[in-house]
């Protein structure tokens, strides 16, 4: 499977599954394994370089077994073929992702006009307060 011109994925380090579709579906769903589950072991790739293993390690931690092992699972189309097809592209666009490296972020300085409409809401708001307080003051003052 090409991913980009430089990173390539052999077939047999997928190995897929056909398993049977929950939801609607009548006969077709209760008889025929049309969902695909695949999994691609992320850890001992060795078509994977170590930087795009760590990113992507960390993309899907979520979808990981204990043994790094990526499990992604298709059951969208009715048919095994097109599942099998969402299922690898949908592989092949996350591995793809990881080849991408972060940006980092270069923090920015707020600009005087971010600062003064800050500090201008800071005083209504200190305003719109003051005006809920007691007013003993006044009324002893008065008496």
């Amino acid at each position: 499977m090409q991913i980009t011109p430089s990173l390539f994925i052999d077939e047999k380090e997928i190995s897929e599954s056909f398993i049977r579709a929950s939801g609607p579906g009548g006969q077709n769903v209760n008889k025929v394994s049309t969902a695909v589950q695949i999994r691609f072991d992320i850890l001992h790739s060795p078509s994977l370089p170590e930087n795009v293993r760590a990113r992507l390690l960390v993309m899907v931690r979520s979808r990981l077994t204990k043994e790094g092992v990526l499990i992604i699972t298709a059951r969208r189309y009715r048919t095994q073929d097109q599942n099998r097809q969402d299922a690898r592209n949908r592989l092949a666009e996350l591995i793809y992702r990881a080849t991408i490296p972060l940006v980092k972020r270069i923090p920015s300085k707020p600009t005087r006009t971010s600062k003064e409409t800050r500090l201008a809401a800071k005083a209504r708001r200190s305003q719109v307060k003051q005006g809920r307080q007691n007013i003993r003051k006044d009324k002893e003052e008065l008496s």
